[in-house]
């Protein structure tokens, strides 16, 4: 039962957001901090997961001599892959965005 309460409080807190880390100046300002635009990150990881991962394939099917950058635009086609995975859970977890 405990657990259920305590999932409660962790939705309801990623709910209000979650504060940005990252904004050192907020704390000297006393400025509050920004909220993460998850939306837009999702936007851009779809982006570049699908021109990487097309742009690669067309180098490496069509310009032999350039597989090499065709094979570098897959592996970064691939950690977009993953980024876009995680900005989707954290958007499913309930984080505002």
């Amino acid at each position: 039962m405990n657990d259920d309460a305590e999932d409660d409080e962790s939705r309801a807190h990623y709910a209000k957001g979650l504060p940005g880390y990252h904004d050192y100046l907020a704390r000297v300002t006393g400025a509050p901090s920004g909220l993460s635009a998850l939306t837009l990150r999702l936007w851009l990881a779809g982006f570049g997961m699908l021109f990487c991962l097309v742009a690669g394939a067309l180098l490496i099917g069509y310009l032999p001599p350039l597989a090499w950058f065709g094979w570098l635009l897959i592996a970064l086609g691939v950690i977009a892959v993953i980024d876009f995975a995680w900005v989707a859970h954290r958007k499913r977890r309930g984080e505002p965005g």
